[in-house]
Order: C-alpha cells, then sequence, then structure tokens
C-alpha cells in the first residue's frame, strides 16, 4: 500500500477533512485490492484497517519508540487479537514489520530534506537502537542511511 500522507508536514492540527480523506482512500484501496481480489473481509477488519492507517499516516504514532501492539490497539479502541489479524492478513506483515516501514520511509524524508544530522536519525524515526535502525534501513531500502542521502535520493530527482 502507498502512503498516503506520509509526505506531507507533520501539522500540530489534524482535521477532520484529513481525516476523511484518508478513510476515502483506505476504503477505495480496501475495494481494489482485497474485496475485488476475492479475499473475504468483514466490515470490522475494515475500521480497524482505516483505524490504524489513520494513527500510522496522520498521528504518526510510528515515531513512539514504545509503541507496541497493545498501545495501540487502546488508540485504535480493538482488542490486540483483531488489530493483529488485521495487519498480518492485509499489510502481510507483523506490527513491527509494518511499524519499522513507516520509520524507515520517515528517515529517508528526514534524508530528502537535508535538515536531520545523521546521528539524530535513529532516534529522530522512532527507533530506540541505532544498530536496529541501521540494520533496518538496509533491508528496506538496500542503502545504509549515508550513501541514500548521498547517492540514491539524488538519482531518483
Amino acid at each position: 500500500m502507498e502512503y498516503l500522507f506520509l509526505k506531507r508536514k507533520k501539522a500540530s492540527f489534524v482535521s477532520q477533512r484529513q481525516k476523511d480523506l484518508l478513510f476515502d482512500a483506505a476504503e477505495k484501496q480496501w475495494r481494489k485490492e482485497f474485496v475485488a481480489g476475492g479475499i473475504e473481509t468483514r466490515k470490522v477488519d475494515l475500521d480497524i484497517y482505516k483505524s490504524l492507517l489513520y494513527f500510522l499516516e496522520i498521528k504518526q504514532v510510528f515515531l513512539d519508540p514504545k509503541l507496541s501492539l497493545k498501545k495501540l490497539s487502546m488508540m485504535i479502541e480493538t482488542n490486540q487479537t483483531y488489530l493483529s489479524n488485521v495487519i498480518n492478513r492485509y499489510f502481510g506483515c507483523c506490527l513491527k514489520k509494518l511499524v519499522n516501514s513507516y520509520r524507515i520511509e520517515y528517515a529517508k524524508e528526514l534524508l530528502r530534506a537535508g535538515n536531520c544530522p545523521l546521528k539524530e536519525l535513529p532516534q529522530r524515526s522512532g527507533f530506540t537502537s541505532k544498530s536496529t535502525f541501521y540494520a533496518a534501513f538496509g533491508r528496506q531500502s538496500g542503502y545504509t542511511p549515508k550513501r541514500y542521502m548521498t547517492y540514491k535520493w539524488k538519482n531518483e530527482m
């Protein structure tokens, strides 16, 4: 799934319009990818899916280094089992991998903006450990952050 709002600047105020736009886009994606694909879905799964995207995309809860399944399920107001099932089934991974993918995309945004020193990048991206950050960044992008900053994204322009 594409990141719908990740590339916009984080605002201190989240409007109802942003939430509605995200929910509409998520529902369209849901119908296109899952319903049209013949995957059996439930309304409760769609509600959790949209709420999860809201908290990741707009609220950017992935920046919390202590984010857990329990904490996120409390935010979404569902139980951990339902949330875990939605993540596994519709995102094809576990919560840790999903959250880390958001963190890495956010780190890439910081690198492209050029206003974050490399030594601050892991912490500002929501990682508690520098080694975990570098391993996740390498797995997802195929580059070290320094190499990405000096080579990869400049060639994408």
